[in-house]
């Protein structure tokens, strides 16, 4: 019997993606993807179910399927996505829900990944120039979303602990950018003039999309524990970033600096007050943890922010003429489950 994999938040760009790759992955018999809504991209054969916020059917849907591996892509990262208290229900109280699944008697899960954030680290004039996996971090907690983190992961070591049978990796992640994934990052780079906090340049750290769906799947692939940072080598200033965007800055007031940037919200930008304390501070973290364990980086931090421009510029020139996907359960049910279909492919297969 191949593996048997569930994923949390199979409607947000990471779970939608996480299960493509899972499916190209012959050993993986079966996948099973929660969400309240329903997937983003195409899908072969992962399974869909509805759920509410906080997962309080994932028990059951645990018992029922005995899958032995969940990946927690369902954690928000991106304040400005929802209102606080949606985001501690799907955070705090989801994985909450989620462990206790995982920990229920007769359970059959022995594997558990968690997609985090370098957010826990928070960023203030006093950090190191690399936060290491055990670094605490320097800055007190000023906004709800790292509260909310750090909360998920005193959680995920709490469940580490009490299971020793089960393994648990938690994955940081930097500052995401590629060709496809759209953040309030990636947005406010896409903007005329980038916006930036005058007196300060830090120093920013990037991670391609690509990795981490190669990090997730290297983790699940290796029996990887533990926790770990995952960022392409090497540290930007935020005026080369703009530079390699082919854009210049434009500062905005070291005071009131959350009031100076509300005026970008008419063009679709809203700056998070996370962004806006790496946009004075910057972040670093040591990623040879996951590449001790076997992990190597397609993209370095230049070379993730490069691959960002490449496709914005592309994109820019000849348009996104990619259809979006509509999930329709009637249609999914029919390719999937219809005698017709399946005769169909064992025909095809029997003369290839």
């Amino acid at each position: 019997m191949g593996r048997r994999i569930l994923v949390t938040g199979l409607g947000t760009f990471w779970g939608g993606r996480v299960a493509q790759a899972l499916e190209a992955q012959p050993d993986v018999d079966v996948i099973i993807g929660l969400d309240t809504r329903t997937p983003s991209v195409k899908l072969e054969r992962t399974e869909y179910v509805r759920s509410d916020e906080n997962y309080s059917i994932l028990s059951r849907i645990v018992a029922a399927t005995g899958v032995d591996t969940i990946v927690h892509t369902f954690l928000v990262v991106d304040s400005t996505q929802m209102a606080a208290r949606s985001m501690h229900e799907i955070n705090v109280i989801g994985t909450m829900n989620l462990f206790a699944a995982a920990s229920a008697p007769g359970s059959t899960v022995r594997n558990v990944v968690v997609k985090s954030s370098a957010h826990v680290y928070g960023a203030s004039a006093a950090d190191p120039v690399w936060f290491t996996e055990d670094t605490r971090r320097k800055a007190p907690l000023r906004t709800r979303l790292e509260r909310s983190l750090v909360e998920v992961e005193g959680y995920v070591r709490d469940f580490a602990l009490d299971n020793p049978h089960v393994r648990v990796a938690l994955l940081r992640f930097s500052n995401v950018v590629g060709p496809t994934i759209v953040t309030p990052l990636t947005k406010a780079l896409r903007l005329p003039l980038v916006p930036s906090i005058f007196g300060f340049d830090p120093r920013f750290q990037f991670t391609h999309e690509d990795d981490v769906i190669r990090s997730i799947q290297h983790v699940l692939d290796h029996d990887v524990a533990g926790i770990y940072n995952v960022a392409g080598d090497g540290l930007l200033p935020w005026s080369e970033v703009a530079a390699i965007c082919g854009k210049r800055t434009i500062p905005m007031p070291p005071f009131a600096t959350g009031l100076a940037a509300d005026p970008l919200r008419r063009l679709g930008v809203d700056l998070p007050p996370e962004l806006l304390t790496l946009l004075r501070f910057g972040r670093g973290v040591d990623n040879r943890r996951l590449q001790r364990d076997g992990f190597r980086y397609e993209y370095t931090s230049a070379g993730a922010a490069q691959a960002f421009v490449e496709a914005s510029r592309l994109r820019d020139t000849v348009g996104d003429h990619q259809p979006a996907y509509r999930y329709q359960r009637d249609v999914e049910l029919f390719f999937r489950h219809s005698p017709s279909v399946l005769r169909n492919q064992a025909s095809v297969e029997s003369k290839s």
